[in-house]
């Protein structure tokens, strides 16, 4: 009789087991980090007025306007996506833990859309870039920005896409 429980007792402790490790590896093929999504680029927000920053860890100024972008987006829903770019191209799991130690909110792109802007590499960070819904460069804002600066980025690229409309 012995015998008996002990081999349902392993017999079900083997299907735990089993049971858990199948859930483990399908949670690892849900995640992000080798999977066969192409990394976001800025074709991916097109109808929208995207504004590109780009950071860096050790940047100072880039982790006081953090808060802002942020802000910023959460302003703007439905018609601005802030989103970021790494400018020591870390990716993986040591971005994804930068991006948690800075309060980075919003996504952080794959591909740096900087070369298809003729745009060469920043001399200083921080630098946003600003482009219209239809993915035309609109202006490079070099240096810290707050809420007030991108609120009046955001107008004046709103009338300049305007202007190009009437035209």
């Amino acid at each position: 009789m012995a015998i008996v429980n002990l081999l349902r007792t392993l017999r079900h402790h083997t299907a735990s087991t089993l049971l858990l490790l199948l859930v483990a590896l399908l949670a690892g093929c849900s995640g992000g980090g080798d999977s066969a999504e192409p990394p976001l680029a800025i074709e991916d927000f097109r109808g929208y007025t995207v504004f590109v920053n780009y950071w860096a860890e050790w940047c100072q100024p880039c982790r006081e306007e953090i808060p802002d972008l942020n802000a910023f987006q959460q302003r703007h829903p439905d018609t601005v996506r802030v989103v970021g770019v790494n400018f020591d191209r870390v990716s993986g799991e040591a971005l994804a833990a930068q991006e948690q130690a800075l309060g980075v909110e919003f996504p952080t792109l794959g591909v740096d859309p900087r070369s298809q802007f003729g745009l060469p590499v920043p001399l200083g960070l921080p630098e946003t870039f600003v482009i219209d819904n239809e993915g035309n460069l609109l202006d490079v804002l070099q240096g810290l920005q707050s809420v007030e600066t991108l609120e009046a980025a955001l107008e004046m690229a709103q009338i300049q896409v305007s202007e190009e409309e009437g035209s």
